[in-house]
């Protein structure tokens, strides 16, 4: 297993059509989706949104109702789990207690009747790439949980797979292990360079780790784009809402500008066509604290303070405007920026610049 080797030979997954129900319910609503050559992407939802079905439909662990799933040029709807050679790392794990952590990483290789000595080899190196050289002697229950997620995650590359299932991979693992390993497994995708589909309902575990996410709900995609595109600019309020804390305003659109309580919004771009409710979208750390109503390149609101939440380096500000709506802001914790919040009760203007000034149709395009 040579650095690179398996981007040379990373294939693109196409999916048209795809639809998978149980009973009235919809796992899966005629999804399309494009994966590149080489691209780490992320399946993005809450619980029974359909990501894991999807994932699953690729492994060959449910077969869909309806549609098409090709690995490159070969359609794979109908081929069996073990025909489809695509590494897969699941959330328990599934390693073999019984086995040491060599046979555990070898079994892939055994199964396709792997010569001894490259068999040898190659788990050597998976051991090495993982940062677990020297562990091929240890017992599954000498391990912590983060080194067990390598040794899941060496299995599945041993045998050089062009595409690399991963789900939930590391739900299990604390905070600060689970942020460590997502930086690894992003390195190591950077060098060998496998397709890669992720699956998790970790918003910030998406953005850190993919070179785009999909948001998937109710087995229909709300949106697939990089990750810096989806937070600043999303298209419905369930994506807005999903990725991020958010406020949302009601607004009117007349002829192509948006307009709040009769005041019109200066925006970063234009509106959205998108059926459904036109929104102002409010993020906490998007929000300044103003002083004056007419600052330059700031849309302004008033609200009544009602609670401030030190949080050690930030704080929190909860404010309900005179638009009816309550909000949040966040900001960090520097003196003269507590210095000019107002006691409770009492009056602020809020200003959220044009440039982060976005409208989002409720339900999206």
């Amino acid at each position: 297993m040579t650095d690179g080797s398996a981007a040379r030979g990373a294939l693109p997954i196409t999916i048209r059509g795809l639809t998978k129900s149980y009973g009235a319910v919809y796992a899966l609503n005629d999804v399309d989706l494009d994966v590149a050559s080489g691209e780490f992407i992320t399946l993005l939802g809450p619980s029974g949104s359909g990501k894991t079905t999807l994932l699953m439909v690729l492994a060959g662990f449910t077969r869909p109702d309806h549609g098409s799933v090709a690995f490159g040029d070969v359609e794979v709807v109908r081929l069996s789990p073990h025909k489809r050679n695509v590494g897969m790392v699941f959330q328990n794990y599934a390693l073999f207690p019984h086995m040491n952590v060599f046979d555990n990483v070898a079994f892939p290789l055994k199964l396709r009747r792997a010569a001894r000595a490259e068999i040898t080899a190659r788990v050597e190196r998976a051991l090495d790439l993982i940062q677990l050289a020297g562990f091929g002697g240890r017992r599954i229950d000498q391990l912590s949980g983060g080194q067990r997620q390598r040794v899941a995650l060496a299995r599945a590359i041993v045998f050089e797979p062009r595409i690399l299932l991963m789900d939930e991979p590391l739900s299990a693992l604390d905070k600060n292990l689970r942020e460590q390993m997502q930086i690894e497994l992003r390195r190591l995708h950077e060098q060998l360079g496998m397709t890669t589909v992720y699956v998790t309902h970790d918003q910030r575990e998406a953005l850190t780790m993919s070179d785009r996410v999909v948001v998937i709900h109710n087995g229909r995609l709300m949106q697939i784009d990089r990750p810096e595109r989806l937070y600043e600019r999303p298209r419905s309020k369930f994506v807005a809402a999903f990725i991020g804390e958010s406020a949302f305003l009601p607004v009117a659109l007349k002829d192509g500008h948006a307009v709040l309580n009769g005041r019109p919004i200066a925006l970063a771009e234009p509106p959205p066509r998108a059926a459904g409710r036109p929104l102002l979208l409010l993020r906490p750390e998007k929000l300044d604290i103003v002083t004056d109503e007419a600052a330059e390149g700031y849309n302004c609101f008033t609200g009544t303070v009602q609670e401030m939440v030190y949080q050690g380096e930030s704080f929190l500000l909860y404010v309900h405007l005179d638009d009816g709506a309550d909000v949040s802001l966040r900001s960090p914790t520097r003196r003269e920026v507590l210095d000019s919040v107002p006691p409770k009760g009492g009056t602020i203007t809020l200003g959220l610049h044009r440039d982060d000034t976005i409208i989002i149709a409720e339900e999206g395009s």
